[in-house]
């Protein structure tokens, strides 16, 4: 028997990052937006724990203990009393080291798995409490839509969206590792009083009215100066996706991945045609938004 759970990548629509905590971490004011590009994690019965994994990038993804979705799987068995004995396969289709949440996104959606393989019936609220336990991104993952993310981006207040989102993503080469990039945004703010990170009211109110333009104009993140720091051609990337009409452009989250909102469907064609054409990415991904969350097929 196996069980196979769908999960999104995202989007960050507003990534505000605060000082540095004594804990290491930063209070964020993060709009997620998942979108539809997907992993499908399957889980089966096995003798001993294992991963595996094919899709893009596939030998990027670690297949041992420190894998994200094989520790949600430990994490589910301890708190039930279980071995973790199951095979966990992930059939990648988002961005390794992105900034799209693959890693996060497969670990909720190998918690799902498990929780439906074992029977375990474990309720919302505690498989949330473990994908907070698991990384800040890994709730969202597990809830899918649109969220304000507080915190340390954890604490999750589900937003309201009035319409469908057409995103191109392009795909560089390489990744950026997510605490170097904080690190980059640290030294950069070093003596400048970083203020408190607050949800942006026009941008909630782009979302519930589905208003592509109002949302362009509102779009932020704050870690972009961090990432163009460590990557600075992502500086090109962002140029062509808006001369070939992006309403608007941004790094997506902590990068290399940076993402092209679009008017509509054909606009984002248009937009993906001109970035793959630029050379300015390894590929370019068409998704709409908001998408489900991790969900069992």
């Amino acid at each position: 028997m196996s069980v196979t759970v769908r999960v999104p990548a995202k989007v960050n629509v507003q990534l505000a990052v605060g000082a540095a905590r004594p804990d290491g971490f930063h209070d964020l004011a993060n709009v997620f937006l998942a979108v539809g590009l997907y992993d499908e994690v399957t889980v089966t019965a096995a003798d001993e724990p294992r991963v595996t994994c094919d899709g893009p990038d596939a030998d990027q993804v670690p297949l041992d203990h420190t894998n994200l979705a094989a520790r949600a799987a430990q994490k589910l068995a301890a708190r039930h009393g279980l071995a973790p004995d199951v095979h966990i396969h992930i059939t990648k289709d988002i961005p390794v080291a992105g900034g799209m949440a693959g890693g996060s996104a497969d670990a909720a959606g190998a918690l799902l798995a498990c929780d439906a393989l074992w029977g375990t019936n474990t309720s919302r609220a505690e498989l949330l409490d473990i994908c907070a336990e698991l990384g800040s991104d890994v709730p969202f993952s597990l809830v899918g839509g649109a969220a304000l993310g507080t915190g340390r981006g954890e604490q999750l207040r589900p937003l309201e969206v009035g319409g469908t989102f057409h995103w191109v993503f392009a795909v560089a080469d390489g990744g950026l590792s997510t605490p170097a990039v904080y690190a980059e945004f640290d030294r950069l703010t070093e003596g400048v009083e970083v203020p408190e990170p607050l949800a942006s009211q026009p941008l909630l109110d782009a979302l519930a009215k589905g208003d592509p333009t109002a949302l362009a104009a509102a779009l932020s993140n704050d870690l972009q100066p961090a990432a163009l720091s460590l990557r600075p051609s992502l500086a090109d990337t962002l140029a062509a996706g808006t001369a070939a009409g992006a309403l608007a452009a941004l790094v997506s989250g902590s990068g290399p991945t940076t993402a092209f909102l679009t008017r509509d469907a054909a606009s984002a064609t248009k937009v993906a045609e001109a970035l793959l054409a630029s050379g300015a990415c390894r590929t370019a991904r068409l998704a709409p938004s908001p998408a489900p969350g991790a969900t069992v097929l």
